[in-house]
């Protein structure tokens, strides 16, 4: 069930936007299939929504010397909602830490992680991570290589 009301150019205008966020809204209402003035109308309509969150760079990490990728699966001893709190605030304040999930199943988060090198990572996971309050389990999974790089959400 959606959340918001979309009709099909709204969606056209969201694919367009996912896949190339910089475009002028010139060239995103030739792309829709509209004129410019309702075109911006719809993408503020979108924002104000809060369907569109924001846009954003997408920079190559291995380019810039982040070599490593991570994730990261904990499981605290106590899933308290004051427990859960207190480990979301300690994640937003890890830079190293770009995305981060409260998940079901075996364990409770799930950490999106960048680092320059393994030595930063293994540090990161050792003096921070692991000695977290109330942090009971982590496992750790080391990226190889990405293949797959999408927008967020699978729009037809």
């Amino acid at each position: 069930m959606l959340k918001a009301d979309l009709d099909a150019i709204d969606w056209k205008i969201l694919r367009e936007l996912q896949d190339e966020g910089r475009m002028t809204n010139v060239e995103l209402a030739s792309r829709v299939g509209i004129s410019a003035p309702p075109c911006l109308r719809r993408v503020r309509r979108l924002e104000e929504a809060g369907v569109i969150r924001g846009y954003r760079a997408m920079l190559n990490a291995g380019e810039l010397g982040f070599d490593v990728t991570a994730i990261c699966l904990v499981g605290l001893k106590h899933q308290s909602d004051s427990e859960l709190r207190a480990f979301s605030t300690l994640v937003e304040g890890w830079e190293i830490v770009r995305r981060a999930w409260l998940v079901s199943g075996e364990s409770d988060f799930m950490l999106y992680c960048v680092a320059r090198d393994l030595g930063t990572f293994q540090r990161f996971v050792i003096e921070k991570l692991t000695s977290a309050p109330n942090v009971d389990t982590v496992r750790t999974a080391l990226t190889i290589r990405q293949f797959k790089d999408e927008g967020t959400v699978p729009i037809d």
